[in-house]
């Protein structure tokens, strides 16, 4: 007997935007074990339903694929979720952080660590780091650990300090930075790239702790229609996969996963026989991540060793994803991924530029003839432009996160969070990308807006093509994996102030409802 051909469900009188250029849009669509069955109007639900379909009348509402978050760091974001909230909305001077950490302290049990997370100097009353002495007032026999919102820099108390081995005779360790006072030498407590040898002492979470905190973010990404992500944590390695595999098998997380690793962890995966995209449709294995940056003042890592790690990871099968904010990171990005294209390492493997922040048009050139994809983070416009308005130079600003030029020139530009630095709701990373509006209103190099089905691919197709999944999910078409979102009203066709506004009503994944409002 030939098998069914009855879809399992069947959405509706939607609105619904394929994001594939041969099928723009349809009125229904249909899904059968996972995938989409076929797209139709509305007068074809009898040919895909049968006595055992569930159909979904979505009364007009939009429906599109699912939301990719194209770099982020979801254990990060299950930290932040349990830790004590210091960002702007929450607290808005120094004295304010020492008494949320002082009030968590008189819970706690002494000598268990404190974390906060989110502050931002330039959004405090003092308009200052804080030191380790404001967090010693709040505590003296707890550690603390405050981490900066963009995830790169810490403050510590004297006891975390001193838990770290971390005194004035203690050297600044490769592409870190220890903030020193002028007069005595001694360490302010203020950390810049140091979060890895600081999470090395930190004990991992309890396991119910870890589990509610997972739940916690899973509930989150599923509420913002993410029905994929890419975890970018340059600390991921073996364990880290084994981790994700547990969770996914329980169903802890629900999203699809493609982790990243570090450069650091390359061996262990290719010792243990794992290749890129090594797993399955729920968990794969993504782009080696390597971090380019000169915090020191110097390029961390060298450039004879920057172009060393791209070359072995590209000869080991692997995609890159090279982390490079800067100007002159992007170069010495760019100069590395030269050499590994002249030694026929690096073609076809769709080399990515995680953040791309200043880009002026000579970069520019050299990312369009690499094929590089760009991998940014629209919200950091909305939530961080107030401060590039009022820091980066003049010189460098019409270069800011350029993603209307980076489309013009024909990248493909993927849409991310960088979460937990930025909230990962992508209907507000949309909105960044289309009005260039930040949260005090004023407005970042207009002339790189874009359009909001520009923005809405940003978002979809464009992150499945940076994991090389473009077949398989990012669009609406026959086949493809049945991974969408209904949305309260069509964000391409809103004012776009009315864009954030958009709420996720159900997110759907494989063709079963993981989330509804």
């Amino acid at each position: 007997m030939a098998p069914s051909s009855d879809a399992d469900l069947v959405l509706c009188n939607a609105n619904v935007l394929t994001m594939d250029r041969r099928k723009p849009r349809a009125a229904l669509v249909a899904i059968k074990d996972g995938r989409v069955l076929g797209l139709g109007s509305p007068g074809d639900v009898s040919t895909f339903c049968g006595p055992s379909s569930r159909v979904i009348d979505c009364q007009g509402r939009t429906v599109v694929p699912g939301f990719n978050d194209a770099h982020c760091h979801f254990f990060s974001l299950v930290r932040r979720l349990l830790s004590i909230d210091s960002s702007p909305a929450s607290v808005h001077s120094i004295g304010g952080i020492v008494e949320t950490i002082k009030a968590s302290a008189a819970r706690t049990q002494p000598g268990n660590w404190i974390t906060a997370v989110g502050y931002d100097e330039s959004r405090l009353t003092e308009k200052r780091h804080p030191a380790r002495q404001d967090l010693d007032k709040a505590t003296t026999t707890h550690p603390v650990r405050l981490l900066h919102r963009t995830g790169r820099a810490c403050v510590l108390n004297t006891l975390a300090l001193s838990m770290a081995s971390i005194g004035s005779e203690t050297e600044d360790p490769p592409g870190g930075l220890i903030d020193r006072e002028i007069d005595s030498g001694e360490p302010t407590g203020l950390l810049f790239q140091m979060n890895g040898l600081v999470e090395a002492i930190i004990p991992p979470l309890a396991e119910e702790k870890l589990r509610w905190g997972v739940r916690l973010a899973n509930h989150l990404n599923l509420s913002r229609g993410i029905t994929t992500f890419q975890d970018a944590s340059v600390t991921n390695d073996l364990s880290q996969w084994q981790t994700f595999q547990r969770l996914k098998e329980h169903g802890a997380i629900r999203s699809r996963i493609s982790m990243m690793p570090g450069f650091e962890a390359l061996d262990q995966f290719t010792a243990s026989g794992l290749a890129f995209r090594s797993g399955d449709q729920h968990l794969r294995l993504g782009a080696v991540k390597i971090v380019v940056d000169r915090t020191t003042g110097r390029l961390n890592p060298p450039q004879e060793e920057l172009t060393r790690q791209v070359l072995q990871a590209n000869r080991a099968g692997f995609q890159v994803a090279l982390h490079a904010i800067e100007e002159e990171d992007i170069e010495a990005a760019i100069t590395a991924l030269d050499v590994s294209h002249a030694q026929g390492a690096g073609r076809g493997k769709r080399p990515r530029v995680e953040h791309c922040s200043v880009c002026p048009p000579v970069l520019l050139d050299s990312l369009v003839r690499l094929e590089a994809v760009v991998v940014s983070q629209p919200p950091f416009v909305y939530f961080s432009g107030d401060r590039y308005l009022a820091d980066v130079e003049s010189t460098q600003r019409p270069w800011l996160y350029r993603f209307r030029s980076f489309l013009r020139a024909g990248l493909h530009l993927a849409g991310s969070s960088d979460s937990p630095v930025a909230d990962n709701n992508p209907l507000v990373g949309m909105y960044a990308a289309v009005t260039r509006r930040t949260e005090e209103g004023q407005t970042v190099v207009p002339g790189e807006r874009v359009s909001p089905l520009q923005a809405l691919r940003i978002y979809t197709i464009s992150p499945a093509y940076a994991s090389f999944d473009e077949e398989e999910k990012g669009s609406l078409c026959t086949g493809r994996l049945a991974d969408l979102v209904v949305l309260s009203a069509d964000p391409t066709h809103l004012p776009p102030e009315e864009m954030r506004a958009v709420q996720v009503e159900m997110t759907i994944i494989g063709g079963q409802v993981v989330h509804q409002i």
